[in-house]
């Protein structure tokens, strides 16, 4: 792999792991149309490091608030000086276990699809027909902010959300590792559904992101039978190119969700999912 190509992969990489047009669906059409018959699992993991580091710079505030706040109720926890009912209180604490408790269906799902990944990852018409599937759950959120507007409404916060919801949020997202359905898309439009404000829903859909990327490197990582040479230039040009552009991408995207702007992208999903239906059948 030369360092043209790597930085190309990893600003795709970079623009498709947090726009809502899906990263994996991309990836499957990257590969029938350059022929390529399996890709590179360390160049793989470069990348999903780089759109990782991308989420924990931009919500660096919010992770060290959740850190504080942890490591504070722990802390009075063992001192005797609060309950646990007291401690949920915490708006912090409560979007800690909302993470955790939206992580575990996601880990589940993930390892049950992981098993059918082969036949998912070599149909380009399933990344097709779930893109036209990402750009109608897109467009309903346009439909579902309009017709609300006119209702003196606001949004839930965290604190007014439930565990029952973190974990329909976190099978969304396990169902998102279909190629062709978007996870940011899927997850900020389940959240919005769920009756979140649209700047709670955009960070519980990123924060939320933090374990699944984490998990599908590991995924990665446990394929690697055999050590495959990669230089580290390649690799480190990978990882700086997915980090800069999925900063971008992250930061553009959640000010489109904060202007109720998600449905832009259907367009998108349904011109690339029905060429790709045409073409690629």
């Amino acid at each position: 792999m030369d360092p043209l190509r790597a930085a190309a992969l990893g600003t795709i990489q970079g623009l498709t792991e947090f726009l809502p047009i899906s990263s994996s669906g991309h990836l499957v059409i990257s590969q029938h149309l350059f022929g390529l018959k399996e890709s590179a699992l360390l160049f793989d993991i470069s990348v999903h490091i780089g759109t990782l580091m991308a989420v924990i710079v931009y919500f660096r505030k919010e992770l060290g608030a959740i850190i504080e706040s942890v490591v504070r109720c722990i802390r009075l926890l063992l001192k005797g000086g609060t309950s646990l009912t007291d401690i949920y209180e915490d708006s912090h604490i409560k979007l800690t276990v909302f993470i955790v408790i939206g992580s575990i269906p996601t880990a589940i799902l993930g390892i049950w699809i992981n098993k059918v990944s082969d036949k998912l990852f070599s149909s380009v018409a399933i990344v097709g027909a779930m893109l036209v599937v990402t750009g109608v759950l897109l467009f309903m959120t346009g439909f579902l902010l309009w017709s609300t507007s006119w209702i003196d409404k606001k949004g839930a916060t965290i604190s007014q959300f439930s565990i029952k919801k973190a974990i329909i949020v976190g099978l969304i997202q396990g169902v998102a590792i279909i190629p062709g359905i978007s996870r940011s898309g899927a997850t900020i439009a389940a959240g919005l559904f769920l009756g979140l404000d649209k700047e709670t829903a955009a960070k519980y859909s990123f924060l939320l992101s933090i374990p699944a990327i984490l998990g599908a490197g590991i995924f990665i990582l446990k394929d690697i039978h055999v050590y495959t040479a990669l230089p580290v230039k390649i690799m480190l040009i990978g990882f700086i190119t997915s980090g800069i552009v999925g900063y971008g991408s992250l930061r553009f995207l959640v000010h489109m969700v904060k202007k109720g702007q998600l449905h832009f992208f259907a367009p998108y999903c349904w011109v690339a999912g029905i060429t790709v239906l045409i073409y690629g059948l």
